[in-house]
Order: structure tokens, then C-alpha cells, then sequence
């Protein structure tokens, strides 16, 4: 009898594993752990997959990704790719997702083949070594009845903040006005490279607003907070692994009519930017009336 792989990291596989239902058409699931609505990581990995499909060999140079429906957790998703430009070094797709021929997302994937050309990069922020940091577990115990979204939430990703979390700053009094977080899927990755683009792409979504509730001293869980993914792209600099840490450095530079947006940029351990993200959210705070 052979052990079945229950991990978190092989649900996050299975999702990405998309059932082809028609002619650049996919079908996708949800995993077992859900909250209301769909998780945006999940669409941005899911459709990545779809498109990277259509393509071939040439390896995805950006995501452009605007979220329309919060999507029902207990329906499958289907994903339709139109194939826009398949060049010599450049393809370009978009993909939208459906449940009951209603958008949820569409998004745009662009390809290219890498090139040399001119270099420069910002430089990687210093912060702790991964190993010497807590898991995340440790960091969420006893604010579990706060966070039961948190903590009963799918963890493929094991992820470990150089900084103390939004919840644990809430307690403290401090305001942050970035978060660093170091990411490697929590297990063995196999080969394909688009897998690992994927599994980015879905870890890109999990802390990302975190520094617009952090710079206003606010936490998920701990105070009235409505937010909601509007729009995520993510653009991707060189070659990458994801089964080895990297590290997610965030920031918001701005948050004003109801909206926050938030910068992130993802260091490999040699401290090479390998990638780039900026999202905008909905964000609306509710203060208790005393």
C-alpha cells in the first residue's frame, strides 16, 4: 500500500493540474479549504497554467489580471484562452474565467524568450535568514479564533515574515510601513517551469495588501477591514525555481478613494530580482464606535 500525498502543497498541485475541456478551453477546481469567495491567487495560478498551455516553450514575461466576481467556492471554473499573437519571440493570450457563463476574471499573458540586454536592479533588503524565522503556524498561534480564515486556509506556501505580522503589530502599538516575507512551496516542486511561475503567482496574492493595513497600525482579523483584490499583475525578470526561498518585499505607496495599492518585488537568495508585483485592492475600514 503506497501513502497518498494529503499535503497542502499536493492540493495547490492539483488545482493547477487543469482538466482541457475543448479547444483552449480548461476547467478548474477548488481545493477543500475555501472562504467566501475565490482566492485571487488561485485564478492567477489557474488561468497562468490555462494560458502557458496554448503556447509552447516560451517562457511568461507578464500578467495583467482585473477581478470582475468573487467567484462561488463550491463550482468548478472554466477558463477560455484566445490565442491573440504567437510570433518568433513573442505570444501574447488572454484568458477569462467563467462559472454559469458570468466573468469572474480576465486576464492578459504576454511570452517572450529571454534575451540579453541591458541590467540593473534595486538591491535585496537585509532581513534574517528563512531558517532562523518562525513558520507561519507559529506566528498565527493563539489568534486563531481572530484569524479562522488564516488558519484554516490552504498553506502550500511556507512562509516566514522577517517582520512581526499585521496582528501581532496590532498589539504592540507599531506601524510598518513594509512587510518582508520569505516563500518556498512547502514541499517537493516537479520539474515543468510553468508549475513554478504558477506557484509564485499564487503566493503573490497572500501578503501583499498586508503593508496597507500595517502603515495605518490595522490588522486582518482584529479590526472591521472589507477587502477585495480589483486588479494584479505580476511581471517576471528572469528564469526562476520556486522550490528554494525567495524573498517577498512589500510596501504600499498609496491608498485613497477606497482603494489600496501595494508594490511587491520577490529576491531569489543570491539576491537577484526575479519578479514584480503590484496589486490594488479594495479597502475599507469600519472603526468600532466606543
Amino acid at each position: 500500500m503506497t501513502d497518498v500525498d494529503t499535503s497542502d502543497l499536493h492540493v495547490l498541485l492539483g488545482l493547477l493540474d487543469l482538466e482541457q475541456t475543448g479547444e483552449d478551453v480548461f476547467r478548474g477546481q477548488h481545493p477543500p479549504q475555501v472562504g467566501a469567495r475565490t482566492f485571487g491567487g488561485q485564478l492567477v495560478a489557474q488561468g497562468l497554467i490555462a494560458a502557458g498551455r496554448t503556447v509552447g516553450d516560451r517562457p511568461v514575461h507578464v500578467v495583467n489580471a482585473h477581478f470582475i466576481r468573487g467567484g462561488n467556492v463550491k463550482a468548478p471554473i472554466e477558463y477560455r484562452v484566445a490565442r491573440h499573437r504567437d510570433g518568433r519571440d513573442f505570444a501574447n493570450r488572454m484568458v477569462t474565467a467563467y462559472q454559469d457563463d458570468q466573468e469572474l476574471f480576465v486576464m492578459l499573458v504576454a511570452f517572450q524568450r529571454w534575451g540579453k540586454g541591458l541590467e540593473h536592479s534595486v538591491t535585496v533588503p537585509e532581513v534574517p535568514l528563512p531558517e532562523s524565522l518562525p513558520p507561519i503556524g507559529e506566528r498565527l498561534r493563539g489568534f486563531e479564533e481572530q484569524l479562522p480564515y488564516f488558519a484554516g486556509a490552504l498553506k502550500p506556501i511556507d512562509m516566514r515574515y522577517a517582520n512581526d505580522p499585521a496582528w501581532v503589530l496590532r498589539g504592540t502599538g507599531e506601524r510598518l510601513n513594509h512587510n518582508r516575507v520569505w516563500m518556498r512551496p512547502d514541499g517537493e516542486m516537479p520539474a515543468d517551469a510553468l508549475l513554478h511561475v504558477a506557484a509564485l503567482a499564487y503566493s503573490s496574492d497572500t501578503t501583499v495588501l498586508d503593508s496597507i493595513l500595517t502603515t495605518h497600525g490595522l490588522s486582518w482579523g482584529l479590526d472591521r477591514i472589507v477587502a477585495a483584490t480589483v486588479n494584479h499583475s505580476i511581471w517576471f525578470h528572469r528564469p526562476l525555481r520556486f522550490d528554494d526561498w525567495h524573498l517577498y518585499a512589500t510596501e504600499s505607496p498609496i491608498a485613497a478613494g477606497s482603494r489600496g495599492m501595494a508594490t511587491g518585488r520577490y529576491f531569489d537568495l543570491e539576491g537577484q530580482l526575479v519578479a514584480t508585483v503590484v496589486q490594488e485592492g479594495l479597502v475599507r475600514h469600519f472603526p468600532s464606535r466606543r
